[in-house]
């Protein structure tokens, strides 16, 4: 069977620009006649089937945007979403969304599913294994067809596109300072996997907190949970081992369970044991005690993640600023909400 090529293939056979390909099978005047003939009989020659988006880098005309999240159970990723699809739709886009379940393949396939002329862009959330197994080319190959992408939360450093984040490192290290300000000193963190970008720079906000403040990092004080289960008996087995005055965990599921479980072994939150997660979500609030969290504010984020895709997919790009892409980074400065979980 032969490989199915794309435009980026033929641009690099030809030694010209994706642009100039696109625009030579569109049959543009912008071309001359000898690069279209050329271009033309490549694609011929290797049956060249043309991706209704990547030939139009002009001029999408789907009016849909590929969302791709990595499941439906965390509170932050539906207010993203909610930020995505309402800044689409007042400006006349509409949304497909797809589920990855932190799932690899389930990710690959969306990608594909949906760029065989189906949306504009993308904007996603890595799945857990896709960032385990480190491979992102079914992205990049997605944006060598010139389909656009934006990637939020959940990002990498491989992967050169237009991005949005929380300051995680710095929300995570002043949610640190209002354990250590209200006398908290054996601080835990739970956490889970490092290759998860987010979890990561958490953990180093924590780090940074503590040794600013002249403390001693205790890895005993850190528990690493997988990011698909949630085992309890770990959870109560760290509670019982160790001295533990607060605990900020990198997410609010994990928050609610620690938080349970250390109520279920006779401690009192805050008195004995308080606790902050991140992702003010429906959870956190309902609660008993609620929950001090970090708000990720996922509207505002979902709706920068937007306007980045539509500013990319509407602009006009010429052969020369091709080469010349440049991408932004926005960072959404999260809060802390003080609840009942934390001293006041």
């Amino acid at each position: 069977m032969k490989k199915k090529i794309t435009l980026k293939h033929i641009a690099r056979e030809l030694e010209v620009s994706v642009s100039t390909v696109s625009k030579a099978l569109r049959n543009s005047d912008e071309i001359g006649r000898d690069t279209k003939e050329k271009v033309q009989a490549f694609a011929r020659l290797y049956n060249y089937k043309p991706n209704n988006i990547a030939i139009s880098l002009k001029n999408k005309q789907t009016k849909n945007i590929g969302v791709i999240i990595p499941n439906i159970v965390h509170h932050f990723f539906t207010t993203v979403f909610r930020g995505i699809e309402k800044y689409a739709s007042d400006r006349g886009y509409n949304v497909i969304v797809c589920v990855s379940d932190e799932s690899f393949d389930k990710e690959v396939i969306n990608m594909e599913m949906l760029a065989n002329g189906s949306v504009d862009g993308f904007i996603m959330a890595l799945s857990g294994a896709t960032q385990r197994q480190n491979d992102f080319n079914h992205i990049t190959e997605v944006m060598g067809q010139g389909i656009p992408v934006v990637l939020f939360d959940r990002v990498t450093d491989q992967v050169n596109c237009d991005k949005v984040v929380i300051n995680d490192r710095q929300i995570a290290y002043e949610a640190v300072l209002k354990f250590l300000a209200n006398g908290r000193e054996r601080i835990a963190l739970v956490t889970n996997e490092s290759y998860f970008n987010v979890s990561e720079e958490r953990a180093n906000g924590y780090i940074d907190a503590l040794k600013d403040n002249g403390r001693t990092i205790n890895e005993n004080l850190i528990l690493t949970l997988a990011y698909d289960h949630i085992d309890e008996n770990v959870i109560t087995g760290f509670f019982e081992r160790e001295q533990i005055d607060a605990v900020l965990c990198v997410n609010e599921i994990f928050a609610v369970c620690c938080m349970g479980i250390a109520q279920k072994l006779g401690y009192k939150v805050p008195e004995d044991i308080a606790f902050i997660g991140f992702t003010d979500g429906i959870l956190s609030r309902h609660s008993r005690p609620s929950l001090t969290t970090v708000a990720q504010h996922g509207e505002q984020m979902g709706e920068m993640a937007a306007k980045l895709l539509i500013e990319k997919i509407e602009k006009e790009i010429n052969d020369e600023d091709m080469e010349q892409e440049t991408y932004r980074t926005e960072i959404i400065k999260a809060t802390i909400m003080e609840r009942d979980s934390t001293d006041n």
